[in-house]
């Protein structure tokens, strides 16, 4: 087994930190408010801590055993896997216009983890049905969007 740190994502890592950081000490240039009256600032600092958040992670898991990853995908690309998460946006989509919330998130959920070869079709159904409920609990419940949770017809 031989670990070694993967440069390209270490470098890409390091640049969304930047990013990341300019966007938070730029935002503070505006009124960030509260989560009930936000002001023009608040949106792009969630959105540059966050990156900084995804950042820090990838920074830490920069070593990769290549050798692994080969050996498990081959070297192929993932067809697969790329067809059923653009379908479960698409359904996304789709269903959120025409069903509501709650079928839109479970599609895209379920059929996005049937891309990945080593999940079951009961693997995938539970997954659908907790990011569901979690997807209810913050954006209707939590976030109050204006968003249907069943819009048939």
């Amino acid at each position: 087994m031989k670990i070694s740190i993967n440069r390209k994502e270490l470098l890409s890592s390091g640049l969304m930190l930047l990013i990341g950081i300019g966007t938070v000490i730029v935002s503070l240039d505006y009124d960030v408010g509260s989560l009930s009256l936000m002001g023009p600032g608040y949106f792009p600092l969630l959105l540059g801590l966050l990156l900084i958040m995804v950042s820090m992670i990838m920074i830490a898991t920069s070593s990769v055993d290549i050798e692994e990853d080969l050996n498990r995908y081959g070297g192929k690309p993932q067809y697969r896997a790329w067809a059923y998460v653009v379908l479960g946006m698409v359904l996304f989509i789709l269903l959120g216009q025409y069903g509501g919330l709650v079928p839109a998130t479970f599609a895209l959920v379920f059929v996005s983890a049937l891309g990945d070869r080593s999940n079951s079709v009961k693997a995938a159904i539970l997954l659908g049905l907790a990011v569901s409920i979690l997807a209810v609990a913050i954006f209707h419940y939590g976030l109050r969007m204006q968003f249907p949770l069943f819009a048939w017809g």
